[in-house]
């Protein structure tokens, strides 16, 4: 099975493509789709559209899995700007026939790690351990990309293959 996870952001889309079965993981690769000002949010909003497309068309996963959208109080437009984001991701992946499955980042901390309140350093050193990887998983966006498509890997693409070609 192979699984897609994605970390949305506007400047820094971290994504991951992870394959393999409930107990191991046969190949990985990740990365990070980078946009810019001064570029129209519009502009920026199309290319991440478009690389994901591009991933998805190539990848063929049976799943992706996104981090979910939250908002801090302090910050409610970087919570709209995600949601942003998120549309594209989810637009690309309806085009292409992939479902989606959005995670919550605690989610991801507990079910990796064993503590849903884990420090970046502790999720990026889970995933590693995950891996077989002795070196880090640079940048931080990929790291956590990485930890999303091996939660789809190991709880959800078997419940997404058995319900593949059904709306």
């Amino acid at each position: 099975m192979k699984v897609m996870g994605v970390d949305p952001g506007l400047a820094h889309t971290g994504v991951a493509v992870v394959e393999g079965t409930l107990g191991a993981v046969t190949s990985f690769s990740y990365g990070t789709i980078v946009t810019k000002p001064p570029q129209p949010d519009a502009t920026r909003l199309y290319s991440i559209h478009e690389r994901i497309s591009s991933i998805l068309a190539e990848e063929k996963p049976v799943l992706l899995v996104l981090e979910e959208v939250y908002s801090l109080p302090r910050y409610p437009k970087s919570g709209l700007v995600l949601g942003k984001v998120l549309g594209a991701i989810m637009v690309a992946c309806c085009r292409a026939g992939v479902p989606v499955r959005e995670v919550a980042v605690r989610e991801a901390k507990q079910v990796l790690t064993g503590n849903g309140a884990a420090s970046k350093a502790q999720l990026e050193r889970a995933v590693r351990d995950h891996l077989a990887l002795d070196r880090p998983i640079t940048p931080s966006h990929a790291s956590d990309a990485v930890a999303l498509a091996l939660i789809g890997l190991f709880r959800y693409a078997p419940a997404a293959c058995r319900n593949e070609g059904k709306p």
